[in-house]
């Protein structure tokens, strides 16, 4: 993972755990294409199905691109798991 968008629940470094076709729900943390920026994947917060895509938030409102500038995005992967620095299951919604 690259960036500050996801801090304080995932930073700059972390490796994660992706899984593919997993079913999405609002709090998941998942692994996001735009349709904008087509060759540009992201990891983001899903907050609610929009459409075909999925609204998706950066846990760090000032330093995240999300779908309050780009729009709906197409969800690729839940991520539930961080493997490194700190392995721990990640949080399914913000406290």
């Amino acid at each position: 993972m690259r960036g500050p968008s996801m801090t304080p629940t995932l930073r700059d470094g972390d490796i994660v755990l992706a899984r593919f076709r997993a079913r999405v729900r609002a709090g998941d943390i998942v692994l996001v294409r735009w349709a904008s920026r087509p060759g540009q994947l992201s990891v983001k917060r899903a907050a609610r199905q929009d459409g075909d895509g999925w609204f998706v938030l950066g846990d760090n409102e000032f330093g995240s691109t999300d779908s309050r500038d780009l729009g709906p995005a197409e969800v690729l992967a839940v991520i539930r798991w961080r493997l490194w620095p700190r392995p721990q299951r990640l949080p399914a919604a913000r406290p």
